[in-house]
C-alpha cells in the first residue's frame, strides 16, 4: 500500500484532499507545518495560518478520518527562505512573492525530505491544479485544475520532475462548490471556513509595518520625483510603494501619477503616468522548466506575470541556462520585480522564472 503524507492548513481544501487520498485506498498520515509564532510576526491573535485553530480543525478532521496527526516545526526554514527573502526583495526594490517560496522551499522541499525520511510515497496538498505523466516526452506535466476561477499552476512552477513524481493533487478536476459540498457531507468542522487571501505572516495586508516591526529597521523619507527629476513631495521610505501603486501616495497632484520605478542608490521613488507603467519584454533568472529540459530556439507560449493576471501570447527564448528573455505581444502593464512570469503551452505549465 503506497503511503501519503497529507499536508494540512486545517482548511477545507486540504481537509478534502486527505479524505480523497484516504478513499484511494492509501496509507496516510495527517501534518500541519508550523511555520511561526504569531508572536514572532507581531500578532498575538489567533486568526493567522499555523494558529491553534487551524491546528485544532486539521487535527478534528483526521480524528474524522481515523488517522495519525502530527505537527512538524519548520519555523527556522520559514524565516530564512520565505520571511527573510520577503524582507530582502523589498529593501532591493522588488516585489516579493512568499507564496511562492513557500511551496518552492518549504512544502515540496522541506516536507517532501521528511517524506522520504519517513519512508513515504507521496506529499498530497490541496492545491488546484493537475499532474499528469506523457509517455511520449517521458516527463511529468503540470497542468492547470479544471476550476480556471480556482487554478493555482502559476504559484507551482518551480516544482521539478523528481518533486512532480511524488506530489498529488486530488482537487485539480474539482471546482470549489464540490468541494464543500463534499466537507459538509463528511461532517467536516470546516466545511464552510472562508479561504485565506492575504500572506499569512502579514495578515492585516500592512508589508511596511510588518517589516519594520520585525526587522526594527527605520527606512527613511525620501523624495517623489517625476521622469524629469522634478520634486513632487516626500515619501515616506521606500519599501512602502510597488510598481503600478497610485493610492496612498498621500500628494496632491495635478493628474493620477504611477509609481514607475524606485531609485534606491538616491532613496527616489519615480512617479510617471499610466502610459509610462506599458513594457513589452522582460528577463527573468531562477528559472525552472517543467514540459522541456531546455527551450532550444524561440518558443511561442501564453504568459502571465501575476497570479491573478489572464496569460498573454509571447515569444520566450533562453538566452543564457538560467536566464529568459520574453517579448509579449502586446505592452503589459506594470511588469514586478520580484514577481514570478509563468508560461503556458494550452493548459500545461512550460516553466517560469523570477522576473529581473
Amino acid at each position: 500500500m503506497k503511503k501519503a503524507l497529507l499536508a494540512m492548513s486545517g482548511g477545507v481544501d486540504s481537509s478534502v484532499a486527505s479524505l480523497l487520498i484516504k478513499n484511494a485506498g492509501y496509507e496516510c498520515t495527517g501534518i500541519t507545518m508550523k511555520l511561526y509564532d504569531n508572536e514572532d510576526i507581531g500578532f498575538s491573535s489567533d486568526k493567522t495560518c499555523c494558529s491553534t485553530d487551524d491546528i485544532e480543525d486539521a487535527r478534528a478532521v483526521c480524528s474524522r478520518l481515523s488517522i495519525p496527526y502530527y505537527v512538524f516545526n519548520f519555523g527556522d526554514s520559514f524565516k530564512k527562505e520565505v520571511i527573510d527573502r520577503f524582507i530582502s526583495a523589498y529593501e532591493n526594490g522588488a516585489t516579493p512573492n512568499p507564496c511562492i517560496d513557500c511551496n518552492r522551499y518549504i512544502k515540496f522541499d522541506r516536507l517532501m525530505k521528511r517524506m522520504h525520511e519517513l519512508d513515504m510515497d507521496y506529499v498530497v496538498t490541496g492545491h488546484y491544479a493537475r499532474i499528469e505523466y506523457d509517455e511520449s516526452l517521458k516527463r511529468f506535466l503540470l497542468k492547470k485544475a479544471l476550476d480556471s476561477s480556482k487554478d493555482q499552476s502559476y504559484v507551482l512552477y518551480s516544482l521539478t520532475q523528481a518533486q512532480l513524481s511524488h506530489t498529488l493533487f486530488p482537487l485539480g478536476e474539482l471546482n470549489k462548490s464540490e468541494v464543500r459540498k463534499i466537507a459538509e457531507e463528511n461532517g467536516f468542522i470546516n466545511a464552510k471556513k472562508r479561504d485565506s487571501q492575504d500572506i499569512c505572516f502579514v495578515p492585516n495586508g500592512k508589508y511596511a509595518e510588518f517589516i519594520e516591526g520585525y526587522t526594527g529597521k527605520n527606512y527613511p523619507n525620501g523624495n517623489f520625483v517625476d521622469k524629469d527629476g522634478n520634486v513632487l513631495g516626500e515619501h515616506k521610505g521606500i519599501i512602502r510603494y510597488t510598481i503600478g501603486q497610485r493610492k496612498g501616495l498621500g500628494l496632491a497632484l495635478p493628474a493620477s501619477m504611477y509609481v514607475c520605478e524606485k531609485d534606491l542608490k538616491n532613496n527616489k521613488v519615480i512617479l510617471g503616468f499610466n502610459e509610462d507603467l506599458f513594457s513589452s519584454e522582460l528577463y527573468a533568472d531562477n528559472i525552472n522548466l517543467i514540459s522541456c529540459d531546455e527551450i532550444r530556439e524561440p518558443m511561442r507560449v501564453t504568459a502571465k506575470v501575476r497570479y491573478n493576471q489572464k496569460e498573454q501570447p509571447a515569444t520566450v527564448t533562453q538566452v543564457e541556462k538560467d536566464k529568459l528573455h520574453i517579448v509579449f505581444d502586446e505592452p503589459q502593464r506594470a511588469i514586478c520585480k520580484g514577481q514570478a512570469v509563468v508560461m503556458y503551452d494550452g493548459d500545461v505549465v512550460v516553466g517560469g522564472g523570477t522576473i529581473e
